[in-house]
Order: C-alpha cells, then sequence, then structure tokens
C-alpha cells in the first residue's frame, strides 16, 4: 500500500470509528487524510468500497496471524497461548480498526452479510486450528463449532474489558487470565 492510500485506509478508519458508517463521509476521509476528494475517488470509487477495504485488511490480518502461528513452532498448548496473545495484542494495537468490524456485524445491509461471510473463513480458521489442539490433546474434544464461537467470544470480551477499563495493555497478564479461564471454566 503506498502513503497516500495509507492515509486514506487510516483516516477512513478514524472516522468510520467516529461517526459510524452512516455517520462517515467521503469529504471527511479525504480532509483528514490531508489529500483531494478526487484523490480518494482516485483509490476509491465510493465509501463503501473504502468500508470493504478497511473491513478485508482488517480481517486478514487476524487471517495472517493465525496461519503464522499455526506454522510455528511449538505443541498446541504453546500455539494456543500465543495465539490468543497475539490477537489480543493486535486488537488492542487496531482498535479503531476492531470498532469498525464489530459495529458493523450486525445489520441486513449488503456490507453486514459481507463482513460476516469474511467473518466465517476466520472462524473457520479457527475451528481448525482448535481441532488441531483437541487432537494434541490440549483441549478436550467437544462440538468445535461451539468452541470456537465460544473462544472467539472470549477473546473479543477480553478485548472489550481492556479498552472499556483503558488498562494499559498488560498483555502478558490479560493473556494469562484468558488463558486460565478459557482452558478451566469458571467452575
Amino acid at each position: 500500500m503506498n502513503k497516500t492510500k495509507r492515509a486514506i485506509f487510516e483516516s477512513a478508519i478514524k472516522i468510520f470509528s467516529t461517526n459510524g458508517y452512516d455517520g462517515a463521509t467521503m469529504d471527511e476521509i479525504s480532509i483528514s487524510a490531508g489529500v483531494a476528494k478526487g484523490t480518494v475517488y482516485y483509490y476509491f470509487k465510493s465509501k463503501d468500497e473504502v468500508f470493504k477495504y478497511i473491513i478485508t485488511e482488517g480481517v486478514s490480518l487476524l487471517r495472517e496471524q493465525l496461519e503464522s502461528i499455526n506454522v510455528g513452532a511449538g505443541d498446541y498448548n504453546f500455539k494456543l497461548r500465543e495465539l490468543s496473545r497475539d490477537q489480543l495484542k493486535l486488537v488492542f494495537e487496531n482498535r479503531d480498526l476492531f470498532k469498525v468490524i464489530m459495529s458493523q456485524v450486525w445489520g441486513g445491509k449488503i456490507r453486514h452479510f459481507e463482513l460476516r461471510e469474511m467473518l466465517k473463513l476466520y472462524m473457520e480458521d479457527i475451528e481448525k486450528f482448535l481441532i488441531k489442539a483437541m487432537d494434541d490433546g490440549i483441549i478436550k474434544k467437544c462440538e468445535s463449532s461451539f468452541l470456537t464461537y465460544s473462544y472467539f467470544g472470549t477473546l473479543v470480551s477480553t478485548a472489550v474489558y481492556n479498552v472499556v477499563k483503558n488498562d494499559s495493555m498488560k498483555l502478558d497478564e490479560i493473556t494469562d487470565n484468558f488463558m486460565e479461564h478459557l482452558l478451566n471454566g469458571i467452575k
């Protein structure tokens, strides 16, 4: 991504995060990026296209990180901790982007369905990962789809907790708490 497109991308994230999809305008994105409105239209035909681009990039970040950990060294106990840690870190460092993603999951417009389809692919990646962890004996065997969504929900809730509390990112502490509750439940 070149410098101008990156500026538009980062500005769009900020504007969508602050104003929501409906409140965001191409004018605001161009002003925030410090480029002419025509420059924004050179890269993106519409607000919807800008939105699709930032959502695609955000979900791609999650999926690439998951793949990197999956093919890396270590058993699935180590990999599960690394996955949880790195996904939490990614969300924390890109909180505006993930605020946009999570705010647009619900709804009946085409962009909502497209986002859910992208997230479904990410969930399938997580499910494959968790099945391998089950096969490795790290977590007990169970219905993998339900476990996947439970894992994702817990991960998102942990990220929301950190954002709401406005805590500085105590990544290792948060990851340890996450892993303790994930692996041992809330008995």
